[in-house]
Parts: structure tokens; sequence; C-alpha cells
């Protein structure tokens, strides 16, 4: 064996439990905190044109103020398809339509929807430390094929050090962004 193949790809592990970081960030962007946000209407699918299509496709999405999202739908035909599937979202907005214009109110959230936020924000959080975990899983896997390929004890240790800090690491930026994340919830 050579000594390449007794090497863990380290970059590759790291590559994807950052992955999982910009998965929870993006999950966490979608979570309403009381301020609007465009990024809010992600998950939102609109049935246009026989497919489901995220709403920033068929309309422009603008935050002209702290409480309000506006979509400047294109095609008038689709107005009402986009005022449903915000309806149908589970967001608690109620539209407001003004011919093309949908203006999306986004009301004070009270004290009970708040803690269900931050369970979420948790839940996600979760999601994310599970991910980070089972490439940790991964790269201990590598280490063990590495080992039976001949990688000598300390080699084992070091890597297994290394993989260890390198989960430690993210899921501390996990619990961090959760952190945040649910103070930003509660802020009033």
């Amino acid at each position: 064996m050579s000594e390449d193949d007794l090497e863990i790809d380290l970059d590759d592990l790291t590559r994807r439990m950052d992955g999982a970081m910009v998965a929870l960030k993006h999950e966490f962007a979608s979570l309403r905190t009381g301020r609007a946000s465009a990024s809010m209407l992600d998950p939102v699918m609109v049935d246009a044109y026989g497919a489901t299509t995220p709403i920033n496709q068929v309309g422009t999405v603008n935050v002209p103020e702290p409480r309000m999202v506006t979509i400047n739908v294109w095609d008038k035909s689709l107005v009402n398809k986009v005022e449903k599937a915000i309806m149908d979202s589970g967001l608690g907005i109620n539209p407001q339509t003004n011919g093309t214009i949908i203006m999306l109110p986004i009301p004070e959230l009270n004290e009970e929807r708040r803690r269900e936020l931050t369970k979420v924000a948790a839940q996600y959080a979760e999601q994310a430390r599970v991910a980070v975990r089972n490439v940790r899983r991964d790269g201990m896997e590598q280490l063990k094929k590495a080992k039976n390929a001949g990688m000598s004890e300390d080699d084992q240790k070091i890597w297994h050090d290394e993989i260890q800090e390198l989960t430690d690491k993210h899921i501390a930026q996990i619990d961090k962004a959760l952190e945040t994340k649910q103070a930003e919830i509660m802020q009033v």
C-alpha cells in the first residue's frame, strides 16, 4: 500500500460538514422572526404552467419596509395561484392583492408562536448535528479501512483526533447559530 492510501480526506469531511452548516443557515433564513424577509417565501411553491415553481420565478419579491413583503406577479393569470400557495404554506400570513401586486403584511409574533419557532429552530439544528455526526462516522470508517491497510497506531490516533476536533468545531458552530437564531426569534 502506498502512503496516499493511508491518508484520510479531511478536506472532503470539512466540505461536507460545512455543507450541513450552509443548509442550516438556509433553513434558519426561512424561519419567520417577525421581520420581513424575502427568503421566508423560499419554501413556498406555486402551481404554475403545470409545474410547481418557486415564487421568485413567477414574480419579483421585495421588502419595502420591515413588516411588509410584496410580490409583483409577472403573469396576471397566476395571481390567484400565488395567493393560494401563500395561504396554504403555513406561514400564517394573509396576502392582500392589488392588481398584480400581492402584499404580505408581517404580523407581530405572539409569545406562543415565538416559542414554537424556537422549537422548530432547535429541530433544524439537531438535523444539522446529525448530518455532521454522519460525516464524522464516514471519516471513522475511512480510518478503520486505513488501519486494516496498515496505518500505524500513532497515525490512527492523530487522524482520530483531527476528525473529532473538526466535528466538535462544527457542532459548536451549530449551537452558536441556534443560540443566535433563538434570541432573534424571542426578541420583541
